[in-house]
């Protein structure tokens, strides 16, 4: 696969093509590629909530009236649409039930390697927590990771994608009771296949030139 190609292809999709559907076993792909994105110690300090329905859209563009509308019809006329969500803090329950399933999938040889991984995930936990006091800030980080991971994997799948930052998390969280499940918005990802209409298709890629974003040592 030639991701630098798809880096280059894929952009900021402005329009939607509403009529358009993504096949089940194509968002089925993606979204298992979103759940195997990487995170710091393995802390997956994230939930994902997909919606594919006209009324799932709709209860995540009540996000956007006011002073977002701009970003509605890029919700509502999306195939579908995935509100990223981080935790609210980092549980003695996720702690527990991430370590379970590193045991599950093989990832321990014995019980000093359990207790290792253990020890070291919590130790940058409350480096985060206690030392640096940013433990939140750290856990969005991560929620960006699986962000980036699910912009490529749409590009590879031949789906046009826009990452959407304009919107009311106070208000997404409200609606989907997200801080009484500990969680809170971060990030909203329209994905489907661009209209006709879209602007920004035909527009040239910008980026600083490499001499400007890398150093060599």
């Amino acid at each position: 696969m030639d991701t630098v190609s798809l880096a280059k292809r894929r952009y900021t999709t402005k329009a939607y093509d509403a009529t358009r559907k993504i096949p089940q076993a194509t968002i089925d792909a993606l979204l298992e590629q979103l759940r195997h994105s990487p995170s710091s110690v393995n802390s997956q300090p994230w939930h994902f909530v997909v919606a594919d329905t006209a009324e799932g859209k709709a209860r995540l563009a009540k996000a956007t009236e006011g002073g977002f509308a701009y970003n509605t019809p890029k919700i509502l006329d999306a195939s579908h649409v995935i509100a990223f969500c981080t935790r609210t803090d980092m549980t003695e329950a996720h702690l527990a039930a991430v370590l379970d399933q590193e045991q599950h999938d093989g990832r321990f040889r014995n019980d000093q390697a359990r207790a290792g991984q253990d020890q070291t995930r919590r130790g940058y936990v409350d480096l985060h927590r206690f030392d640096l006091k940013d433990l939140q800030h750290w856990m969005e980080k991560q929620t960006y990771l699986a962000l980036g991971t699910a912009l490529l994997g749409a590009a590879a799948h031949g789906l046009d994608a826009t990452p959407i930052e304009g919107f009311d998390s106070k208000a997404l969280d409200a609606e989907l009771g997200l801080r009484e499940q500990g969680y809170t918005s971060v990030v909203l990802l329209s994905l489907g296949y661009r209209s006709e209409s879209d602007f920004n298709a035909e527009l040239s890629k910008s980026r600083l030139p490499a001499s400007t974003v890398f150093t060599f040592l």
